[in-house]
């Protein structure tokens, strides 16, 4: 299972994020999938300064800090319906 992390380099926000994200997404098997905003035109101009999002199955689970409660209520929603 997957999740996106939106993030720009040289991001504070984006940084902790990560950092907090990473014992969860091993503890509940989650691949995180690092996305540099920058690197895509149409991308840099949905999220402009508005990162670190991270997005699940298509849907924003948070934006600017990790919430963990949301993270484990998507896996948990995904998983519920396979």
């Amino acid at each position: 299972m997957e999740i996106v992390l939106y993030h720009r380099p040289y991001c504070h926000l984006c940084e902790e994020m990560a950092q907090a994200l990473a014992p969860i997404a091993a503890e509940i098997g989650l691949v995180v999938r690092v996305v540099d905003v920058d690197s895509d035109p149409a991308l840099e101009e949905l999220y402009g300064l508005a990162v670190p999002v991270l997005v699940h199955e298509g849907t924003e689970v948070c934006r600017y800090r990790l919430d963990e409660a949301a993270v484990r209520a998507a896996v948990a929603a995904k998983r519920a319906r396979h």
